[in-house]
């Protein structure tokens, strides 16, 4: 079922109308739920919550003075000044990562990163089904074939288990994705890579701060990319990076994002220029990024709190599961899912829950649909380029593999996603969650009644 909310917006919509609320950092237990007798708001009854959420993105005017100097000086772009060299440097500390190149967006890193681990025309990359769209396009801007790994109904992230029959002799990278800030099962992905002698490139591109068995999401694979988009956790407007453990690697990335200028021990064949593009980041954005690393790290950990508590008391809701993580692993949450089961609420649809708790006063959303089915792939693989690249055999068993990927229509077809504006909210805030996710299940017969 698709979804005519997009990811972006619904973020944005859903912070409207509100100061941000203060933390209290309260830890009492669930107050009593007595709305759950109470009519639902889509029946004409009273919303659980009333009152608006967290705004996001958020300033602080005591960033401005930094930026202003930096505006005024009129020395804006990467060859005019240290503060984009600076925050690499932060970055990369932050995150435990050898090195940083910081890039003008998430797609142009993915791009970056994707180009020095040698994906070429023709090519192969296997990818999670289940993510924003850029990930699919950076790898058919490199006219390679994104071939989906299935999703993991449990965890939301690519199932180990599916990778490796879909690797062929064009096979040159996997590409995981830690959708939601949800770390993806990396140790058997890793294993899987080296067996077959492909690159590994994370994109962790919701997943700043994510830590998967004491490691941090951006260290984890050959290269790893981040955005900082303006919905992001750590947001500057536009604006990404490519992180890693290799200086020849990321001398490559530095080289090809500055348009193929020489770097470091990377000369190219003239020892000037080799192949490259512009791709990168301001002056001023990364100002406007490093000022946010402290707030980042105190955000980071309020979502976790607000997390485990939703988590503990929503699966305790028959037809609620939130998602599971990996061992030894902690998400940032850039969208707090949960699979919904209709079955447990008398057959409600989840498009008809999703307006119910909407009108409760919780923002939520579908997530991703199976966007595969979308028409950007077949324009991809019935465009002339594609038809040179691979034969009509090819193509067409890889547009028939669409409709095995059973477990990515599930979750398509299941999640429910807050935004992480929410879980910046008082814990009482989010006891208004999970009343509101109980009163429908309470009245869920009559929802389903009146929706039929």
């Amino acid at each position: 079922m698709k979804n005519s909310l997009t990811r972006r917006g619904f973020i944005r919509n859903a912070a409207v109308g509100s100061a941000v609320l203060t933390w209290l950092g309260a830890r009492h237990a669930p107050q009593a739920f007595a709305s759950e007798t109470g009519k639902p708001a889509l029946l004409g009854g009273t919303p659980v919550r009333q009152g608006g959420w967290s705004p996001w993105p958020t300033w602080r005017e005591s960033w401005e003075p930094s930026v202003i100097k930096v505006l005024r000086s009129g020395k804006w772009f990467r060859g005019d000044g240290g503060h984009v060299a600076e925050f690499e440097a932060g970055y990369a500390d932050l995150l435990g990562a050898k090195r940083c190149l910081a890039t003008a967006s998430g797609t142009t890193a993915l791009l970056v990163s994707l180009h020095v681990m040698d994906v070429d025309a023709g090519d192969e990359v296997i990818v999670s089904p289940y993510t924003f769209i850029a990930t699919y396009n950076a790898i058919l801007i490199n006219k390679a074939l994104p071939v989906f790994a299935d999703t993991d109904p449990a965890t939301l992230t690519m199932d180990p288990a599916s990778v490796e029959s879909r690797i062929t002799e064009r096979t040159r990278a996997i590409l995981p994705v830690h959708i939601y800030g949800m770390p993806c099962d990396m140790d058997p992905i890793n294993a899987i890579a080296r067996k077959h002698k492909l690159a590994v490139i994370e994109d962790a591109c919701q997943a700043w701060l994510a830590e998967y068995k004491g490691r941090k999401c951006g260290t984890l694979g050959d290269l790893a990319c981040f955005s900082f988009q303006n919905s992001k956790h750590i947001p500057s407007g536009e604006g990404g990076a490519v992180t890693g453990n290799s200086d020849e690697l990321l001398d490559r990335c530095h080289a090809f994002h500055n348009v193929g200028r020489a770097t470091g021990g990377f000369r190219g064949a003239k020892e000037y220029f080799t192949r490259g593009s512009n791709y990168r980041m301001q002056q001023f954005q990364a100002v406007i990024l490093m000022q946010q690393f402290d707030k980042l790290v105190q955000e980071t950990a309020r979502r976790r709190e607000n997390a485990d508590y939703l988590s503990t008391h929503l699966k305790q809701i028959p037809g609620i599961q939130p998602a599971r993580l990996p061992e030894d692993s902690r998400a940032v949450w850039h969208l707090y899912p949960f699979r919904y089961d209709a079955d447990h609420f008398h057959g409600l649809a989840r498009d008809k829950f999703l307006k119910a708790l909407n009108a409760e006063g919780i923002p939520c959303s579908g997530g991703y649909h199976e966007q595969y089915f979308d028409g950007l792939l077949d324009e991809a693989i019935n465009s002339r380029g594609f038809k040179r690249l691979f034969s009509a055999e090819r193509l067409k068993t890889y547009r028939e593999s669409f409709n095995e990927l059973k477990g990515n229509r599930q979750v398509c077809a299941t999640t429910v996603g807050l935004p992480q504006n929410l879980l910046l909210a008082d814990r009482r805030d989010m006891d208004h969650i999970i009343e509101a996710v109980r009163k429908i299940q309470a009245h869920s017969a009559a929802l389903a009644k009146a929706a039929g």
